[in-house]
């Protein structure tokens, strides 16, 4: 079952809801509006690429994992912006990694 994560945004003549598709439990309190700004994408579209990556519960992924998940991710994250690189992605998510850096 996943849990959505919904945000009120109040805009200029009213306001507007966010949904974000990341399950709780899975967002692993990142800051996905910090990731995006330093990815240069929006935050909606970082949410939408991190939809589908199946991050480890004990957050500490397989090597296989993170190939599997980073072939995910990378190219849906390209699609915005052409210059996220493997290594930029890697210290994007590094420095906002709650556990710590990952080991690559």
């Amino acid at each position: 079952m996943r849990t959505l994560v919904y945000a009120v945004i109040f805009v200029a003549g009213g306001l507007s809801l966010a949904s974000a598709a990341i399950p709780n439990a899975e967002r692993g309190n990142r800051p996905t509006d910090l990731i995006a700004a330093d990815l240069n994408i929006s935050e909606e579209v970082f949410v939408q690429c991190f939809a589908d990556v199946q991050p480890a519960k004990d957050k500490n992924p397989s090597g296989q994992r993170q190939r599997m998940n980073k072939a995910v991710l990378l190219p849906c994250l390209q699609v915005e912006n052409p210059e996220i690189t493997n290594q930029m992605l890697d210290q994007v998510m590094d420095r906002y990694r709650p556990e710590g850096p990952m080991k690559h």
